[in-house]
C-alpha cells in the first residue's frame, strides 16, 4: 500500500467480558479495537484488531457500601461497559464486597522472604495510572499535552510511559524524534515542580535503557547526566526534610502534653512519608537506568567522576528494601574496579552495610552479601569486617542454604589474615564448620568449606577446638574412607602444632604410613608424608615404623631422578629430616645409601632453596649422630657442599649449614681448620671490598686528581695503583695519594699505618713476582690470600703462625 492512498483512519471499539481482579478489589473490563485505514473512495485497505483490558479499582468497597449506586456510577463512567451490562456489574461486585482479602504474610510485612536473585522491574505508582488505554495511533495527541500545564504533563508521560513498557513499541518511538526531544525538554525544565512527572519520563528512558542499542539515543539527550544531578538535589532535600522533622519531634519531647504539637508532628510525619515514598519511587527509577546503562565502561567512569559512589552509599540510610537492593547491586557492580573500592573505603562502606547483615529480606541480604565478598579481597576492607562485629553475624548465615557459599568465601578471606584467624575462637564458627564437614554426604568435602577449615587449623587454639571430644577420631575416620586430600591437609595443619594435639596422632601413624605405601594418589600421599614429617615425638619409635612399613625402599625409590614430582620428593626429605633425629633410623639410612642421594639430589636441586634447606637440615641431623657423622664427613662430599652453601643468599640456609659446620669443625681437625681457612677469606674479601667502595666513594677527586677522569684511567690497570687502596694523613694532616709511594714506606715496624692501618700488613718483598704485600711476615696478595699456601702453618683463624709461635694450635700440613 502507498502512503498517499490512505486518506482515513475508521476505529471501532467492541465490548467484551467482565471479570474481577484475582488479588485487588478492582474489575477488570475487556474489550476489542478494531482499526482500519480506509482508502480514498472509502473502501478498507488495511485493518488490525487488537484485545485490551481495562481495570476499575474501587479501593472504598466496603460492607456498608451501596452496591446498586456504585455500578450504576461505574456503568455511566466506564463507555465501555453497556448499561444492559448493570445487572452483571453488581453482581461482581457484591462478589468483591464478601471476598475475604488472604491475610498479608510476614513477607509483605517485613519484606520479601524468599530468595530469588533477580532485581524487579519498579512497580506501578501513584502518576503512572491513568483511566485510559494508550494507544500508538494517538502519539501526537500525548504528545500535544505535554505541552500543558503539570497535571495534563503528568498524564501525558503516564500514556506514553504505557507504550513504553511494551518492547514491541520502542522501535516505533525510538523513531519519534519529537516525542523523545519534548520528553527530555520537560524532563530538564520541570522535574522541580512534580516528582510524579520526573518519574513518569525517567521510567519511559529507563525502558529504553534496558536494551543496549538505544543506549546511544539516552545519551544523545544526556538523561544520565540530568539523572545524577536530579537523584543528588532529591538527597538535599531529603536530608533537609529530615532536618525539620527531627526540629518538631525535639520540641514535642520537650512539651509531650501539648496535643497542638502532637497533631502538628503527626501532619508533618504523614507529608514526610509521602514525599519520601514518592521520592524513593524516583530514585529506584533513577538508579535502575543507571545501572543499566553503566554496562559500557566508558559511561561508568563518567558516573564516578559524578560522585555516583557517594550517592549511593548516601542512599544506604534509607529502609525501602526494592531500593536498597538497587543500590547494593549498583555498588556491587562497580567494586570490582580497585578504584571504586578505594572511593567506597573511604566513604566507610563496610559501616553502613553492617546495618543490612542480618535482615529479613532474602534478596537484599544476598546481594550484601555479595558486595561484601567483592571488598574483602582487600586487606584493610576485612579488617573492617571484623571491626565492626561482621564476624559472629556472618557465621550464624552458614546454616542458611541461600547464602552459604558466599558466605564461606568472605570467611575463607577473614581467615586468611593471621591476626583474623584467632578471632574465629570467639565465634561457633569451628562446631558449626566441623559439622558439616562430618556430615557432608558427597565424596569430597565442598570446596568453599574445606577451604575455611584448612585455614582454621593453622591456629594453634583453633585446631584444639576442632580436636576436642572426638573430633581428630572422626575427621582421621572419614578421610581414610574417602581419601579426600583437601581434607587430609587440614588435618596436617593440626599435626604441626606442639603440645598435646600432636601427641594426639601417634594411634594414626600406622594408618599414615599404610596409606603412604598402598595409595594412588599423589596429592594425598604428600599430605600424609607431611603429617609424618610434623610428628616430631621422642617417644615415637620411628625405626620400628621404618621397618615395619619398608619405608626405606619407599624413600629411596622416591628420591631416584624422575621417580616422582617435586612435591612428592620435598615431602620424602622433610621425613628422613623427622625420622633421622633417631641414632638408628639415621644409620639405617645410611647404610641404604640414602646420604648420597640426598648429595646427589642436593646437586640437582640447588636452584630450589626449599629442598636444599631440608638436605641441609638432614645433615645437620645426622651430624649428631656418630654412626651418620663418620660416613657425611669422611665418605661423602657433603662437607665442601656445605662449605659452598656457606655464603647462599637464602639466610636460613645459611643459618643451617653454619651450625652444620660447626659441629663438623669441633668433630673433624682437618675439616675445622679448612672451614675456618674459607671464612677467614670470605671475611676479608668483604672487608677489602667495603674499604675500596667507601674510598672510590669519599675520594673521587683527590685519587683521579683535580683535572677529573684523566686518559691514563683507561690505559692501565686499576689494581696497579696502591694509592687507590693506601692513604693516610701526614703530619700536616694532608692526606698522600702519591701512586709512586710503596706500601712499605707506610707502614711500621708493626704493619701498622702510623697506628691506624689494618692490623698484619708488612713490607713489600720485592723478590715476589706478582703485586703483595707482608702479613705478620708472610707474603699475601692483594685480598689477603697467602701467596705461597702452603709453606706455613695458620693459627685457628686462618692466619700464618710465625716460626716462634709454633706452640699454638696446628693448622693443616702444607698450609
Amino acid at each position: 500500500m502507498q502512503a498517499e492512498d490512505a486518506r482515513y483512519l475508521k476505529r471501532k471499539v467492541k465490548g467484551g467480558g467482565i471479570d474481577v481482579h484475582p488479588t485487588e478489589k478492582a474489575l477488570i473490563v475487556h474489550y476489542e479495537v478494531e482499526a482500519t485505514i480506509l482508502g480514498e473512495l472509502g473502501d478498507p485497505m488495511l485493518g488490525e484488531r487488537k484485545e485490551c483490558q481495562k481495570v476499575i479499582k474501587v479501593k472504598h468497597l466496603n460492607q456498608n457500601s451501596n452496591i446498586a449506586l456504585l455500578a450504576r456510577e461505574i456503568v455511566e463512567k466506564c463507555k465501555l461497559i453497556h448499561p444492559s451490562k448493570l445487572p452483571e456489574v453488581e453482581q461482581l461486585l457484591y462478589y468483591l464486597q464478601n471476598r475475604k482479602d488472604s491475610p498479608p504474610s510476614p513477607a509483605d510485612k517485613k519484606g520479601s522472604s524468599t530468595f530469588t536473585g533477580q532485581l524487579k522491574d519498579p512497580p506501578p505508582f501513584d502518576g503512572m495510572e491513568v483511566d485510559e488505554v494508550a494507544n500508538i495511533n494517538d502519539l501526537d495527541d500525548y504528545m500535544e499535552l505535554l505541552y500543558e500545564d503539570v497535571p495534563k504533563k503528568v498524564r501525558g508521560s503516564a500514556l506514553i510511559l504505557q507504550l513504553s513498557r511494551n518492547p514491541d513499541n520502542l522501535e516505533e518511538l525510538v523513531q519519534n524524534e519529537n516525542i523523545l526531544s519534548a520528553l527530555a525538554r520537560v524532563l530538564r525544565e520541570d522535574w522541580k515542580r512534580s516528582t510524579e512527572l520526573a518519574t513518569n519520563i525517567i521510567y519511559v528512558f529507563f525502558c529504553f535503557s534496558s536494551f543496549s542499542q538505544f543506549h546511544p539515543v539516552i545519551s544523545h539527550y544526556k538523561i544520565g547526566a540530568l539523572c545524577m544531578d536530579i537523584v543528588k538535589q532529591e538527597l538535599d532535600k531529603h536530608d533537609l526534610w529530615k532536618s525539620e522533622l527531627d526540629k518538631k519531634k525535639k520540641i514535642l519531647d520537650e512539651k509531650p502534653d501539648s496535643s497542638s504539637l502532637k497533631k502538628d508532628y503527626e501532619k508533618s510525619l504523614k507529608k514526610y512519608e509521602s514525599l519520601v515514598r514518592k521520592q524513593e519511587q524516583l530514585q529506584r527509577v533513577s538508579f535502575y537506568m543507571l545501572l543499566n546503562l553503566a554496562e559500557d565502561y566508558k559511561v561508568e567512569m563518567k558516573m564516578r567522576n559524578k560522585a555516583i559512589i557517594q550517592v549511593l552509599i548516601r542512599t544506604l540510610e534509607r529502609d525501602n528494601f526494592e531500593l536498597l537492593i538497587l543500590v547494593v547491586s549498583f555498588l556491587k557492580k562497580l567494586s570490582i574496579y580497585v578504584e571504586n573500592k578505594n572511593d567506597m573505603a573511604e566513604q566507610d562502606v563496610v559501616e553502613k552495610l553492617a546495618r543490612l547483615i542480618p535482615c529479613e529480606h532474602e534478596d537484599l541480604l544476598n546481594i550484601t552479601l555479595r558486595l561484601l565478598l567483592n571488598l574483602s579481597f582487600d586487606t584493610d576492607m576485612r579488617g573492617k569486617v571484623v571491626k565492626v562485629g561482621l564476624l559472629p553475624k556472618l557465621t550464624a548465615l552458614i546454616n542458611n542454604e541461600n547464602h552459604r557459599v558466599v558466605v564461606l568465601c568472605i570467611l575463607y578471606h577473614i581467615s586468611m589474615d593471621d591476626r583474623c584467624k584467632s578471632m574465629f575462637t570467639y565465634t561457633d564458627c569451628i562446631p558449626v564448620v566441623m559439622k558439616m564437614v562430618l556430615e557432608c554426604p558427597d565424596k569430597q568435602v565442598d570446596l568453599e568449606l574445606i577451604a575455611l577449615c584448612i585455614n582454621l587449623a593453622i591456629n594453634k587454639r583453633n585446631a584444639q577446638l576442632i580436636c576436642e571430644g572426638s573430633g581428630l577420631k572422626l575427621l582421621m575416620k572419614r578421610v581414610f574412607k574417602t581419601k579426600d586430600a583437601l581434607l587430609m591437609k587440614m588435618i596436617r595443619n593440626i599435626s604441626q602444632h606442639d603440645g598435646p594435639t600432636k601427641n594426639m596422632f601417634v594411634e594414626y601413624v600406622a594408618d599414615l604410613a599404610n596409606s603412604i605405601k598402598n595409595c594412588e594418589d599423589d596429592d594425598f600421599v604428600i599430605e600424609c608424608l607431611g603429617i609424618l614429617g610434623n610428628l616430631t615425638i621422642p617417644d615415637l619409635n620411628y625405626e620400628l615404623l621404618l621397618q615395619e612399613y619398608d619405608l626405606v625402599t619407599f624413600i629411596k625409590d622416591k628420591l631416584k631422578p624422575g621417580n616422582a614430582e617435586d612435591d612428592v620428593v620435598l615431602e620424602v626429605v622433610i621425613l628422613v629430616g623427622t625420622v633421622s633425629t633417631d641414632e638408628d633410623c639415621a644409620a639405617m639410612l645410611s647404610k641404604a645409601g640414602v646420604i648420597q642421594q640426598l648429595i646427589d639430589l642436593l646437586n640437582a636441586k640447588q636452584e630450589d632453596d626449599e629442598v636444599v634447606l631440608q638436605i641441609v637440615y638432614v645433615f645437620y641431623q645426622m651430624i649428631f649422630h656418630e654412626a651418620t657423622r663418620e660416613v657425611i664427613i669422611k665418605d661423602t662430599q657433603a662437607s665442601a657442599y656445605l662449605i659452598d652453601l656457606m655464603h647462599d643468599k637464602n639466610a636460613e640456609i645459611r643459618k643451617v649449614c653454619d651450625n652444620t659446620l660447626d659441629i663438623i669443625a669441633e668433630n673433624d681437625e682437618e675439616w675445622g681448620k679448612k672451614i675456618k681457612l674459607e671464612k677467614f677469606r670470605w671475611h676479608n674479601s668483604q672487608w677489602l671490598e667495603m674499604v675500596e667502595s667507601r674510598q672510590l666513594d669519599d675520594s673521587d677527586a683527590l685519587m683521579y686528581g683535580e683535572d677529573g677522569f684523566g686518559p691514563y684511567l683507561h690505559e692501565e690497570d686499576i689494581l696497579d695503583r696502591p694509592d687507590l687502596f693506601y692513604t693516610h694523613a701526614d703530619a700536616d694532616g694532608m692526606i698522600l695519594h702519591d701512586g709512586n709511594v710503596s706500601p712499605s714506606d707506610l707502614l711500621d715496624d708493626y704493619g701498622m699505618q702510623n697506628g691506624m692501618g689494618h692490623p698484619g700488613y708488612g713490607r713489600y718483598d720485592p723478590g715476589y713476582d706478582g703485586p703483595y704485600f707482608m702479613m705478620n711476615g708472610q707474603p699475601v696478595d692483594e685480598f689477603g690470600r697467602p701467596a705461597y699456601p702452603y709453606d706455613v702453618p695458620v693459627d685457628q683463624y686462618g692466619r700464618p703462625i710465625p716460626p716462634g709461635d709454633m706452640e699454638g694450635e696446628q693448622g693443616h700440613p702444607g698450609y
